[in-house]
């Protein structure tokens, strides 16, 4: 029986609007030909240092661009999981390599 958890900062709702965002994602133009660019980038060892350059982009550029865009803040955590599962795709193949 799972423990109904009553978020302080609205986190459960916070993530289902994150879902909700990375979801249409895959329908826009950046998975052309069910392939996004950053699969391409990944692939070719820079997922590190693209996933986290554009973190600190929006990150950068949240209260500028377009004023308090929370567009900004949901891609600065699309981008965070990009880098999470970068991170944890290299450090398994680390893992691997030293076994």
């Amino acid at each position: 029986m799972e423990k109904e958890i009553n978020y302080k900062y609205n986190e459960g709702q916070l993530l289902n609007e994150l879902k909700e965002y990375i979801d249409a994602t895959y329908g826009q133009h950046y998975s052309m030909n069910k392939f996004q660019a950053t699969e391409f980038i990944i692939d070719n060892g820079h997922g590190v240092g693209f996933t986290a350059g554009n973190v600190m982009k929006y990150v950068q550029r949240y209260g500028k661009k377009a004023g308090r865009n929370r567009q900004d803040i949901l891609k600065v955590l699309h981008y965070s999981m990009m880098l999470l599962y970068v991170h944890d795709i290299e450090t398994k193949e680390l893992n691997n390599a030293n076994q």
